[in-house]
């Protein structure tokens, strides 16, 4: 068997492909070796040791029986014995919407290794499962109260009624009470979101599953109005633009991870330890409130206005520190 080549690398990909090869090869019989590659996207040589594998695959013992084998005229490839693997694989909604939940969730994990290889995947996943990863009602999977959260707002969608809603907003951290006509309930970057028209703003808005403290289903029929559209969540929720504030931060290593879970407009390395990061925030509370947790190895370079609310608070802590009685 031949060495195998870069190509061949990368696993998750390579297991896709030949778990699709051996039906697409069956539907084939008879195809040249160099058409197969050119519909599959990959070398010729490539393709050989993918049939190479293909070739020694099989339920540990390796009879014959279990074994898939093929046979080859010249240039040609042909499948004689399938061993079962006779259709492509095909995902259910819920299987793939399930793959791109912890996909996004695994996306996001801070230091997580691999994460091209894990976009690559969830964009492919994404791609093939259509609405169902970034517009369609879904049925997710939560666990305790949270299943049955979701449960509930997606009843109020298929019955139409309009909801009150007791919501913390974490940007301005605090916690409203809001009717809101329910629209659709959708998955993005792994958590669960009510999308509807709020009578409190006049506008649509995606309430996170999670922060919904109450909810009631009111008699009155939900009725968003027809300026009402749906929200675009296929590449995330928050999408940075030039209208939010442009918050730059110098980071010490050990808070590397924020340039990887927030997209970030500029990164430069001006020591081993020390980065130097721009990113867009929703607003300067949230930014507040985020570099106040990140703690005292992070530095407020701009704007002047967060590093004086950073400055305020930061003193009123170890102001009450101070005024604590020793125990």
């Amino acid at each position: 068997m031949s060495a195998p080549t870069t190509e061949s690398r990368s696993g998750g990909e390579r297991l896709g492909r030949l778990l699709n090869l051996v039906p697409y090869l069956l539907a084939r019989p008879g195809i040249l070796v160099t058409e197969a590659a050119a519909d599959l996207g990959v070398s010729d040589r490539q393709l050989r040791e993918d049939l190479e594998l293909l070739w020694v695959c099989g339920l540990p013992g390796y009879g014959p029986g279990d074994l898939i084998d093929m046979a080859f005229d010249g240039d040609r490839v042909t499948i004689t014995y399938d061993a079962g693997i006779d259709r492509p694989l095909r995902l259910t909604q819920d299987e793939a919407l399930a793959l791109v939940v912890a996909l996004r969730m695994l996306a996001q994990v801070p230091g997580v290794q691999n994460r091209e290889a894990i976009e690559r995947a969830l964009a492919k996943i994404e791609s093939a499962a259509g609405d169902a990863a970034a517009g369609l009602p879904v049925a997710v999977r939560m666990p305790g109260a949270g299943a049955e959260r979701v449960a509930e707002l997606q009843g109020a969608v298929q019955r139409r009624r309009a909801l009150q809603l007791t919501y913390y907003t974490a940007t301005r951290d605090e916690v409203t009470e809001r009717v809101v006509d329910p629209m659709r309930v959708v998955v993005a970057g792994g958590f669960a979101y009510l999308e509807a028209w709020c009578r409190r703003v006049e506008a649509v808005r995606l309430f996170r599953v999670d922060r919904i403290d109450s909810c009631v289903e009111l008699e009155e029929p939900a009725a968003p109005p027809p300026e009402a559209q749906q929200h675009d969540v296929s590449e995330g929720i928050f999408k940075p633009s030039e209208e939010l504030p442009l918050v730059t931060l110098r980071i010490g290593r050990w808070a590397r991870w924020i340039t990887e879970y927030y997209p970030c407009e500029r990164v430069i390395e001006e020591s081993p330890d020390r980065w130097l990061v721009s990113l867009r925030a929703s607003d300067l509370d949230w930014a507040r409130r985020m570099v106040l947790g990140l703690g005292p190895g992070v530095t407020v370079i701009a704007p002047q206005a967060l590093v004086e609310s950073v400055r305020v608070e930061a003193g009123q802590a170890l102001a009450a520190y101070g005024r604590m009685e020793p125990t």
